[in-house]
């Protein structure tokens, strides 16, 4: 007797060896890895990595692609025949078939028309409709194991254009080396593509011959957006650090040594550095140096550096008596602060402050004679 399946739900725990599955983005040239906080099974939070169910749906979309190379019979339209991402979208003769009928006879025909579509699920869009066909497979989060998962730190590289041609040839036949070798293990494991393979081909590096960087290879627009954000970067760090803040603990941004800066530097990208970007570019000023002329004639009255400083103290809720005179004091994580100017490693235990105590460990040295 045949048993007939509603749903069927996996749960497993794997071992992946994996590179880039799910980035969540970057700061500067260092990639940022995707991170949730889960509760463990002693009811303790715990941070981390992550990849979202849809990743692997991507990759089991390209594994039944490839199953569906090796079996002809199987139905599949025009769009998923080249595994283009719009599925049926992509199919002209289809939606030319279908565009008189209604919602349910459409998705009855997709049914017909192609298995992918059927499995994958797909909204079709294209003659002005919206049909969807939900996806009869679902990947939940895969979440890391507390104390059992590892991240390394990644960084882009750029290639330089700037070296002699001798250079550049060598960096040619590399690329070659690397399409060739990206071939091969694609034949063998075809969710490489998808876990950090890098696509670099020989004809796409000829066509940087002729430029200068990659700074130089943008538009005039992005260009001068790059210089001018990078010139309030410049500002913002220095009224951050000058208020005894961190710039590296920041809210929106998190992960890099100028988090809190670029938290920061974004309130007036608006009203600085992206209009008069615009505007320069308008007037026929094209050159980085431009915008950090005209924005350092703006910053020049202190004004701007003066604000700020106050927005910064605003946000972390700092008053003007958290500022004034000079302060010796001690951060201590139990007590908040204690008093500077004192050797608290062997005080006795009665003589520390009520709140709570300090910690000190490190090698057994006499006592330091520091004069105040």
């Amino acid at each position: 007797m045949t048993t007939q399946l509603y749903s069927l739900s996996i749960s497993a725990r794997a071992t992946l060896d994996m590179h880039s599955l799910n980035n969540e983005g970057g700061e500067g040239n260092q990639i940022q890895t995707r991170m949730v906080n889960i509760v463990d099974q002693h009811g303790h939070l715990q941070n981390v990595n992550a990849i979202s169910g849809d990743m692997f749906k991507h990759i089991q979309a390209e594994h039944l692609f490839q199953i569906t190379r090796e079996h002809a019979d199987l139905p599949l339209c025009a769009g998923c025949r080249e595994f283009n991402a719009n599925r049926i979208n992509a199919d002209a003769d289809f939606i030319a078939k279908t565009k008189d009928l209604s919602d349910a006879d459409t998705l009855d025909a997709v049914l017909s028309r192609c298995m992918m579509d059927d499995i994958e699920g797909i909204l079709i869009t294209e003659g002005g409709r919206s049909v969807p066909r939900k996806s009869v497979i679902e990947f939940g989060w895969v979440v890391g194991v507390p104390d059992r998962v590892e991240t390394d730190s990644y960084f882009h590289v750029k290639y330089a254009t700037e070296r002699g041609g001798e250079q550049r040839a060598a960096d040619r036949k590399a690329a070659r080396e690397v399409t060739l070798r990206e071939t091969e293990l694609n034949d063998g494991f075809s969710e490489l593509a998808y876990v950090g393979l890098l696509t670099v081909t020989a004809p796409a590096l000829d066509d940087l011959d002729d430029l200068a960087g990659p700074f130089a290879a943008g538009d005039d627009v992005n260009r001068l957006l790059s210089a001018g954000h990078a010139c309030l970067y410049a500002v913002c760090h220095a009224a951050i650090v000058g208020v005894g803040a961190s710039p590296a603990l920041g809210f929106v941004h998190t992960g890099g040594a100028t988090s809190f800066v670029l938290d920061i530097a974004d309130l007036y990208k608006a009203e600085f550095s992206i209009p008069l970007a615009f505007d320069l570019v308008g007037a026929g000023k094209k050159d980085e140096g431009d915008i950090r002329h005209a924005l350092r004639a703006r910053f020049s009255d202190g004004r701007f550096m003066q604000r700020v400083v106050g927005d910064v103290l605003d946000l972390l809720q700092v008053g003007e008596d958290d500022l004034s005179g000079d302060r010796n004091e001690l951060w201590d994580e139990r007590s908040a602060t204690v008093a500077g100017g004192r050797n608290w490693a062997n005080t006795p235990e009665a003589e520390l402050p009520d709140e709570g105590y300090l910690v000190l460990s490190g090698p057994e040295l006499a006592v330091p004679v520091v004069d105040w």
